[in-house]
C-alpha cells in the first residue's frame, strides 16, 4: 500500500490518524483534568512535530522522492490516496511548528478559556495534515472542512463582543468559499469523470474541445474558493480584523492556515496546467501573477496604516501569500524555489509576532474582551475565578508564575527579530528567501517568464521590505521606545518559550540557508515537473488480497 520512499512505511497516515486519535482521546477527558489534558496535547503536538521532521529528512534524502499510501487498498483512482513530497513535507513541518507553538502559549491562560480547546487544536492540525497529504479533490474538501470547522471555535475562542462581527464574516467567507469548492468539483468530476488530481492532470489534454470551456469554468470557480483561504486580493478584506480579534494562540496557529490555500493553488495549477496541458496550458497564470501583486501591494500598504500589532501581523501574511503566489505565477523554478523560502520563513515570523502582540499589549492594559465582573463572582466562560494574568485593569491580580527578569528587553529584542525577517532585512531568513528570489528574476533568461511581470516583482519586493520596515518600527517605535511611566510586563517562561522557538527556527532557516534552498529547489523542481508526481501516484498498485477478498 506504500510505494516511493519504502523507509517511510505506513507513516505517511500517521500526521492525519495522530492529531485524530488525540482529539478523541480529549474529548473522553474531563474538563476537571486540565493538566493531563494539557499534557496529553503536549506529547501529541512533540510527536506530530517529530513525525514531520522525520517525513521531511526522508523527502530530502534523495531527489524526486515521492511517496504513496493507498488506505483503504483501492486501485488508483478510484481509492483515497495520500501522496508525501517535498512541498507536502514542508508544509507538515510549518504547521506542526505552528500548533506546538500555539499550544505551549495557551498553556499560561488561553487553554482554560473553553472546554474544548485542545480537541479543536487537534482537529485543525488533523485538517492542515490531510490537506497537505491527500491526492484526491474530494478528500481535499472534506479536510478543508475540518480545519474550517476547527477554526471557526479557535477563533471565537475566549468570547467577547469583539470577535463576533469579524468572525462571522470569516465564518461567512469560508461557508461561501466551500460552497463554490463543492461546485468547482462537481463540474470537474462531469468534465474528467475523476477527482483523483494525478488522473486529472492526465486526462486534461484529452478533454474534447467541445468540454474545454466547461473545464475551464471549473477550474475558476476552484481557484476563487482556494484565493478566497489564500487571502488573494481582493478577497481577503476579512483576514485583518478576524485575525487581530483572536485569541494569541488561535492567531499564531492561523498564520499556517492562511498557507493552506497557497499550497492549494500551488499544487493544482501547477500539476493540471503546465506547459504540457494542451490548449490550457498556463490556463490562468496571468490572473495569478497580476492579483499576486495586488495582494503584496495591498498587504504592505496594510501594514502601513496600521497601529495595532495584531492588525501588521495580518497584513504581514496578505503580503507574503501575495509574494508566493505572484512568484509562482511567472513559472520559474529558481523563483519558486526563493518563494518557498521565504514562505516557511515569514509563517514562523508572523505567527511569532501574534504572540508577541498579547505579550506587548499586556503592558498598556488594552481590554479585548468585554468589562469583566467581580472578581468574587465566578465566570461562566471559564468556570472558574479569572486567571491572574487577564487585563482587569485597577483590579489586576498579581501575576502568580515564574516572572522572567528582563521581561521588556525579551519583548523588544524579540520584536526586532520579527521586524527583521519579515521585512526581509539581513541578516534573518526573510533576507534569505527574498534575495534568492531577486537573484532569480535577475538571473532569468531574456525570453523565460513575463518580462513587465517579473520587473514589477522585482521592484514591489524591495519596496515592501520599506513599507515593513517604516511600519514596523513606528510601532516599535510606540510600544518601546516611549514607554515613560508604563509598568513593565511580567512574562511567564511558558509564554516565552514558544516565542523563542519560533524566532530561533527562523534563525535556523538563515544558517542553514544552503541547505534549505538545496531543499525547495528540489521541491520547485518537483512543482514544475508533475510528471514525476502523476507517474508515482498512476502506479501505485494496491496489496493483492487474500483468496475470496476484494481486489
Amino acid at each position: 500500500m506504500n510505494g516511493g520512499l519504502p523507509a517511510l512505511a505506513h507513516l505517511v497516515v500517521a500526521p492525519v490518524l495522530l492529531p485524530l486519535a488525540t482529539a478523541a482521546l480529549l474529548l473522553v477527558v474531563g474538563d476537571r483534568w486540565r493538566r493531563a489534558k494539557a499534557g496529553i496535547n503536549a506529547l501529541s503536538m512533540t510527536a506530530s512535530l517529530l513525525l514531520a521532521a522525520w517525513l521531511l529528512a526522508g523527502t530530502a534524502a534523495g531527489t524526486g522522492n515521492v511517496a504513496v499510501y493507498l488506505p483503504g487498498n483501492w486501485p488508483v483512482p478510484f481509492g483515497i490516496v495520500l501522496v508525501l513530497d517535498p512541498l507536502a513535507a514542508g508544509m507538515l513541518l510549518l504547521a506542526a511548528c505552528g500548533g506546538l507553538a500555539a499550544l505551549l502559549f495557551s498553556l499560561a491562560r488561553w487553554h482554560r478559556a473553553s472546554v474544548h480547546f485542545h480537541s479543536l487544536l487537534q482537529l485543525q492540525l488533523m485538517g492542515l495534515n490531510g490537506a497537505f497529504l491527500t491526492g484526491d479533490l474530494f478528500n481535499l474538501f472534506v479536510f478543508f472542512e475540518v480545519l474550517l470547522a476547527a477554526s471557526y471555535g479557535l477563533l471565537l475562542h475566549g468570547g467577547g463582543a469583539s470577535r463576533v462581527q469579524p468572525g462571522l464574516h470569516y465564518i461567512a467567507v469560508n461557508l461561501l468559499a466551500s460552497f463554490l469548492f463543492l461546485i468547482g468539483v462537481a463540474l470537474l468530476y462531469g468534465v474528467t469523470g475523476t477527482l483523483s488530481m494525478a488522473d486529472i492532470a492526465r486526462k486534461l489534454p484529452l478533454v474534447p474541445a467541445a468540454d474545454r470551456g466547461l473545464l475551464h469554468a471549473a477550474a475558476a470557480i476552484l481557484a476563487v474558493a482556494f484565493l478566497a483561504k489564500a487571502a488573494f486580493w481582493p478577497l481577503n478584506f476579512w483576514l485583518p480584523a478576524a485575525y487581530a480579534a483572536a485569541s494569541a494562540p488561535s492567531a499564531a496557529m492561523f498564520a499556517a492556515l492562511t498557507k493552506v490555500g497557497v499550497y492549494a493553488v500551488l499544487r493544482l495549477w501547477m500539476l493540471c496546467f503546465p506547459e504540457t496541458a494542451g490548449p490550457s496550458a498556463q490556463f490562468g497564470g496571468p490572473l495569478l501573477v497580476w492579483g499576486g501583486l495586488a495582494t503584496l501591494a495591498f498587504g504592505s500598504l496594510g501594514m502601513l496604516r496600521s497601529q495595532q500589532i495584531g492588525r501588521l501581523a495580518g497584513y504581514s501574511i496578505i503580503a507574503s501569500s501575495g509574494t508566493v503566489l505572484a512568484a509562482t505565477g511567472l513559472d520559474l523554478p529558481a523563483l519558486t524555489a526563493g518563494a518557498l523560502f521565504y514562505l516557511g520563513s515569514s509563517t514562523l515570523a508572523a505567527a511569532a509576532l501574534f504572540l508577541l502582540a498579547e505579550l506587548v499589549e499586556r503592558s498598556r492594559q488594552v481590554e479585548v474582551d468585554p468589562p469583566l465582573p467581580d472578581l468574587g463572582e465566578r465566570l461562566p466562560l471559564f468556570g472558574e475565578a479569572p486567571p491572574a494574568d487577564m487585563n482587569l485593569d485597577d483590579r489586576q491580580l498579581p501575576l502568580v508564575g515564574r516572572a522572567i527578569p528582563g521581561a521588556l528587553a525579551f519583548l523588544a529584542a524579540s520584536f526586532l527579530l520579527c521586524t527583521l525577517v519579515i521585512a526581509g532585512l539581513p541578516p534573518l531568513s526573510g533576507f534569505v528567501g527574498k534575495l534568492a528570489m531577486l537573484r532569480a528574476i535577475a538571473a532569468a533568461p531574456p525570453g523565460a517568464g513575463a518580462p513587465l511581470p517579473a520587473g514589477l516583482l522585482f521592484v514591489l519586493l524591495i519596496l515592501s521590505s520599506l513599507a515593513a520596515s517604516i511600519a514596523l518600527m513606528r510601532a516599535f517605535s510606540a510600544h518601546f521606545w516611549a514607554v515613560q511611566g508604563r509598568a513593565t510586563p511580567a512574562l511567564r517562561t511558558i509564554e516565552v518559550l514558544p516565542v523563542t522557538l519560533l524566532l530561533a527556527g527562523c534563525v535556523l532557516l538563515a544558517a542553514r540557508g544552503e541547505h534549505v534552498l538545496r531543499f525547495t529547489a528540489a521541491a520547485a523542481a518537483m512543482l514544475h515537473t508533475p510528471q514525476v508526481y502523476i507517474d508515482a501516484v498512476l502506479r501505485m498498485q494496491p496489496v493483492a488480497a487474500p483468496t475470496g477478498g476484494r481486489p
